[in-house]
């Protein structure tokens, strides 16, 4: 956003538009338009409205579904550190 907004860069190539953003391409396309950008998207299939959204739903579904992993990997670790310093303590 900053290169486009000082106008450092005139073109931007991406494979799919959900590569530069999952939401909102086109307001940031009028954006960079608006500052002599250009987005060219290679893969410019078009997709049905239900096609798009099942992609977002499954990938807001992944998301959370990482955050709970993260989440519970990140409370066994704790676990396990809290049993290694009690073996080591005593």
């Amino acid at each position: 956003m900053k290169k486009i907004h000082n106008q450092e860069t005139d073109k931007i190539v991406v494979f799919y538009k959900d590569r530069l953003l999952r939401f909102g391409f086109e307001l940031m396309e009028y954006i960079a338009n608006l500052h002599g950008c250009e987005i060219e998207v290679l893969d410019s299939t078009k997709k049905t409205d239900q096609e798009e959204l099942v992609e977002d739903l499954v990938q807001i579904v992944t998301v959370f579904s990482c955050k709970l992993q993260g989440k519970r990997a990140n409370k066994t670790r704790k676990l396990v550190e809290e049993l290694i310093a009690e073996e080591v303590e005593t």
